[in-house]
């Protein structure tokens, strides 16, 4: 079976007769839109090459610069120190993660600062230096997987970076027989290379003017973004036109330096201030609650009320609304609402009578030490009251205020 390159050498040579000004005949070369090879590969370079690679450099260097200019910890290499242990939602491996040395904390802010301020100017130095810094910036995302639950962010964040990569680099991925993926590509070259293509279609002229106008809309839109990335008063997460096409977005500008969560519980009791009365936890699908629970293991998968509710945990409730809107739906058993749970302690049963919000406090277990001989992932400490108890006929002035439907009992 001859290789494609060798088919190549064939077909050259027996093109070699053919009248220059002969039109190519019908085949796997042509583009039925009567684009030429060459014209396509122009237009794909600009719309999605060159566009991708800016958006990876850009991407990358705003992330840096917002964390060099935020948190004293970025500067002082201590944010590590703190990140696994107070991230969103972590993982399984950012428990042990935390319990890393003081020195490959240092590290890994260390690290993080070359990926994201060093490592985006590779794009400008060449070939080789190009795809160092795709793979290096694949690599980062990966250890970032597996380092915590932080949605499909990560995921998205390798695109444009597979973008540094060339068909040389990547062709061993492909099939190289005759017919497969390589071989038409040699065939779109070998057009290209001898100039015989039809004159382009109003389609084709169509098409391009679309890409050239894509990217001269992106151009322009990008220039606030850019100027905001120079700016020593950077903004972290901002759209600057009301389409959206073209913003600025920042992840840990600042890392919080404890872990407050905030347990929704429910009790029976007809009395709520009683102090017998029983109180039982409502338990998320993947934030902290029980400190038996192993942590979760769900990205690219995002759970967004797990994700709200550890912002709304170093706020009040006054800022977050939501929250009280949910503790009326628990209090009505509402089967939407208990379906965002892992466990809802009152299925099967009457609704609460009150629920109520707690503040706590949480740290990792240290291996080896009590609460981990226990089978318990984390400590908590009460801090006080996050809101007080509540039942369905406080709430009813509440709801009808914000126009909210007033939850009926299941």
């Amino acid at each position: 079976m001859a290789a494609p390159e060798e088919s190549l050498r064939r077909r050259k040579v027996g093109n070699a007769g053919a009248e220059p000004g002969s039109p190519p005949g019908p085949g796997p070369g042509c583009d039925p839109t009567g684009c030429s090879a060459r014209l396509r590969a122009g237009t794909f370079w600009l719309t999605r090459i060159v566009l991708l690679r800016a958006l990876a450099f850009i991407y990358c260097i705003h992330l840096g610069l917002i964390k060099i200019r935020g948190d004293r910890c970025w500067r002082d290499l201590t944010c590590m120190d703190f990140h696994y242990e107070t991230q969103p939602v972590p993982n399984p491996a950012a428990y042990f993660l935390h319990q890393s040395p003081w020195w490959v904390h240092r590290f890994e802010t260390l690290s993080n600062h070359f990926l994201e301020l060093v490592v985006p100017f590779f794009i400008f130095l060449g070939r080789r230096m190009c795809i160092l810094h795709g793979a290096l910036q694949i690599l980062f995302q990966v250890v970032l997987i597996i380092s915590g639950n932080l949605s499909f962010l990560n995921w998205l964040t390798m695109v444009p970076s597979v973008a540094c990569f060339d068909d040389a680099t990547l062709g061993f991925l492909f099939p190289s027989g005759p017919g497969g993926l390589k071989d038409r590509v040699l065939k779109l070259q070998e057009e290209a290379a001898r100039g015989a293509r039809p004159p382009p279609r109003y389609g084709c002229m169509v098409r391009r003017a679309v890409h050239m106008a894509l990217g001269i809309l992106v151009a322009w839109l990008s220039v606030p973004v850019v100027i905001n990335l120079l700016s020593p008063t950077q903004i972290m997460n901002t759209s600057f036109n009301p389409l959206r096409i073209v913003n600025t977005y920042g992840a840990f500008g600042s890392i919080t330096r404890e872990r407050t969560e905030v347990i929704l519980q429910g009790t029976a009791s007809p009395n709520a201030s009683t102090p017998d009365a029983v109180w039982e936890d409502y338990e998320f699908k993947c934030k902290p609650g029980d400190p038996g629970r192993r942590p979760c293991l769900i990205s690219p998968y995002h759970h967004r009320l797990d994700w709200l509710m550890w912002f709304a945990a170093f706020q009040t409730y006054e800022h977050n609304e939501w929250i009280i809107h949910l503790a009326g739906r628990l209090l009505a058993n509402d089967a939407m609402a208990v379906s965002l749970l892992a466990l809802n302690p009152f299925e099967d049963r009457a609704p609460p009578r009150w629920v109520r919000g707690e503040h706590y406090r949480y740290k990792f277990s240290r291996p080896g030490g009590q609460h981990a001989a226990a089978g318990k992932w984390w400590v908590r400490k009460r801090i006080g009251p996050y809101f007080p108890p509540l039942s369905l006929r406080d709430l009813e002035d509440y709801f009808r205020s914000r126009e909210w439907p007033y939850p009926e009992l299941e």
